[in-house]
């Protein structure tokens, strides 16, 4: 699939990088780790910061040299084959039901600062959310790339103001009241942590629409992953300083330090970042995954009505179909009432699994100078599933449907061929 539209830029990529990642977490899962793992938080995205560093370098070296709409995908299955390459790009697709649904609920945690939603009106204003998703890539995927560029501009303009402020202001100090926890609890806050990370493998789907893939890709990945795991620490330590009964923390503290200078406009403020970051999230992801689907499509994996592009060479046809499950997923969570946390930590195990693969086909295609990385990268995977725990069932669960879906569809295409 070839991507003839206009291009992005190395900032522009940085900023969709930072704020995919950034996204719905970046307010509230500091708070999240926090009630975990207490002070331990600190060290538990310390920790995570350093270790996604090789898994980003790994996947911006596998995506500027072998650039494709499949991602992960493609690297696996240019390492072990189309059975393997398919199993990991299903299972992306498959994430998107519980994904997707988890990052608009955290965005709409943000909207109910603003303004009180219940019942059917909330359901029909997230689905409205939708159609703006839709709107938002029908063009391709340049324009917003320039409205998340200036979104992480101002998330990270407000985080520096407040870390500043906070640290100005010692009598505020939390840190000491906090109760020690063990490494058992630091890995549980890492592995929940790891959400704010996802978004480094959708990249690598973006990755034609690089001006310059090899020159771009890799400083766009660094410079938004760096940057985010200081934001992260940044919002979890000005949460232990300043205390706050508010139940979004980040909400209080702004009124807090800045209510003298501007009012109580922390839900405001807050509120509409929280909201622009997780409609920034969920927007990657939609143009990721309509990718994938549509490179899937030209491969005969999946119907080729799938396969049509419009005339911004986008494919609308992927696009719209993604969104409709998103629309029916948000609805039964809706009538269910799933819980948000248990979501996460379900997403969290298929992409440790879409990760590892992905630094495997790394051993096999990379140069052997970036062994030690993707070693690295491997062993940061491994970490994470023991830090999951049974929460990895959900990605075995996928891997042991979609295997044996896979190699019966290639034997019926050999069939085929052999019957011609």
């Amino acid at each position: 699939m070839k991507h003839e539209s206009k291009k992005i830029g190395r900032w522009q990529g940085a900023g969709l990088m930072a704020t995919t990642l950034l996204g719905t977490g970046v307010f509230i899962l500091p708070q999240m780790t926090l009630n975990i793992a207490g002070e331990g938080a600190i060290l538990a995205w310390f920790l995570l910061t350093l270790a996604i560093i090789p898994v980003t370098l790994v996947f911006a070296k596998l995506s500027a040299k072998l650039p494709h709409n499949a991602g992960p995908a493609y690297f696996v299955e240019q390492a072990f084959g189309p059975i393997a390459g398919r199993t990991i790009g299903l299972i992306f697709l498959f994430v998107v039901p519980l994904g997707a649904p988890a990052a608009i609920l955290m965005t709409f945690q943000f909207v109910g600062s603003l303004i009180e939603l219940n019942g059917l009106i909330l359901l029909l204003t997230e689905l409205s959310v939708l159609l703006l998703l839709f709107m938002l890539n029908y063009r391709g995927i340049q324009i917003s790339a320039k409205l998340q560029f200036m979104l992480t501009l101002a998330i990270v303009s407000v985080v520096v103001i407040l870390f500043g402020l906070s640290q100005s202001n010692s009598s505020m100090l939390l840190a000491s009241d906090l109760p020690k926890t063990d490494m058992n609890l630091i890995m549980a806050a890492a592995g929940l942590a790891f959400w704010s990370f996802l978004g480094v493998e959708a990249m690598s789907h973006l990755a034609n629409d690089f001006e310059n893939p090899k020159n771009d890709l890799i400083p766009a990945m660094m410079i938004g992953t760096i940057l985010v795991g200081l934001i992260y620490l940044a919002c979890t330590q000005i949460i232990i300083e300043v205390p706050t009964t508010t139940e979004l923390a980040m909400v209080g503290i702004f009124d807090s330090l800045l209510g003298n200078f501007f009012g109580n406009i922390g839900a405001q403020v807050i509120g509409v970042l929280g909201i622009a970051g997780g409609l920034a999230t969920v927007n990657v992801y939609t143009a990721s995954v309509a990718r994938l689907v549509c490179s899937f499509s030209n491969d005969g994996v999946l119907p080729s009505y799938f396969s049509k592009l419009n005339a911004h060479h986008v494919p609308a046809r992927a696009l719209s179909g993604v969104l409709v499950i998103m629309g029916f997923v948000l609805t039964t969570v809706f009538v269910t009432g799933q819980d948000i946390e248990e979501l996460i930590s379900l997403v969290n195990g298929v992409f440790v699994v879409i990760y590892l693969a992905s630094m495997l086909a790394a051993f096999k295609l990379l140069n052997k100078k970036y062994i030690p990385l993707i070693i690295l990268g491997s062993l940061f995977c491994l970490m994470l599933a023991w830090g999951l725990g049974w929460q990895m069932i959900y990605a075995a669960v996928l891997i042991t449907i979609t295997v044996p879906f896979l190699w019966w569809q290639q034997l019926s295409q050999v069939d085929k061929q052999l019957s011609v």
